[in-house]
């Protein structure tokens, strides 16, 4: 049977960049991958950063977003279907920020995926400086990714203090009490610098399993606030959009920002572009698109769109 991972993560936590390193480490096992985006966006901007996976041994694939919650669950299970006859011996699903983990339990429990798929391990990526005062939604959010994870891998550690890493996993941990889950975190918390990681590192992870743990569920994430805006062909500079991405973190008009990625081009090339509150990230990438997405909670779109649009 093909086993499937699951990583998820908060917004901006790190899930694509953990995921291609940890999809290099199994291709370096001799396995053969396959990877589904699995995201709700009209545009999955992640697919660009998979690009140079892909090959003989890696199969890319995404589920098309911008349609109701049922029509995406059909439409995922179908490419798992599809997917289960490329002879994978692995499957790694990255899901949205917002996504409800129950989706892919019940999905390979279901016919036929059941008689093809087995459960690999599911793995909480969460930002090493996680901020205080998320809402309850987001916690909510943090809890249930949290729940059920074999490991939980917090990104951006080299940023962090040890403070900051504590209060993290403090922050966790009250996250879930908040959902009435009885999970006890700190023996599944790996903090290290993604650089570092060993090929034994990587091992604990992908043979970390699931944890079947039980939390107070409060229904769909489609009323929580969140939301996705996208701005296309828009021809900012680098620094333009650092200081449009800064804006809007700290414009409170704009909503709570939570994340701001993208793409720009210049004479030399591309260059992708991630920023969180706490940090912010350039690097060049050989394939890009001329968008920005920005990604938060109760957006105020025309005060965003006053920063990130060029007429």
């Amino acid at each position: 049977m093909i086993r499937v991972d699951l990583i998820t993560g908060f917004l901006g936590s790190g899930k694509t960049t953990f995921l291609k390193r940890y999809a290099q480490y199994l291709l370096g096992q001799g396995l053969k991958i396959g990877i589904l985006e699995n995201d709700y966006g009209a545009v999955n901007v992640d697919m660009l950063l998979l690009r140079d996976l892909e090959g003989e041994n890696c199969g890319l694939d995404m589920v098309a977003g911008a349609c109701d919650a049922d029509c995406h669950k059909r439409r995922f299970k179908t490419k798992l279907i599809a997917m289960g006859m490329s002879g994978y011996d692995r499957v790694l699903i990255e899901p949205s920020g917002v996504f409800d983990a129950d989706e892919f339990f019940d999905s390979l429990y279901e016919e036929p995926l059941d008689r093809w798929y087995e459960i690999g391990s599911v793995i909480a990526v969460v930002d090493a400086s996680l901020e205080d005062g998320l809402s309850d939604s987001a916690d909510y959010l943090l809890a249930s990714q949290a729940a059920n994870a074999g490991k939980i891998v917090l990104s951006k550690t080299q940023y962090a203090s040890a403070d900051e890493v504590q209060s993290t996993v403090a922050h966790i941990e009250a996250a879930l009490k908040k959902v009435q889950c009885k999970r006890q975190i700190r023996g599944d918390i790996i903090a290290k610098d993604w650089s570092a990681f060993t090929d034994e590192d990587f091992a604990a992870v992908m043979n970390s399993g699931y944890v079947s743990e039980s939390y107070v569920k409060r229904g769909t994430t489609d009323d929580s606030g969140f939301r996705t805006l996208y701005f296309m062909n828009q021809p900012l500079s680098a620094e333009e959009l650092q200081k449009s991405a800064q804006a809007a973190f700290d414009n409170p008009k704009c909503g709570r920002v939570f994340r701001v990625k993208g793409f720009v081009k210049d004479g030399s090339g591309w260059t992708e572009f991630n920023a969180t509150r706490q940090s912010a990230e350039q690097r060049p990438i050989a394939r890009g698109q001329e968008i920005v997405i920005v990604i938060g909670e109760h957006l105020n779109e025309a005060e965003i769109r006053r920063l990130f649009e060029r007429k």
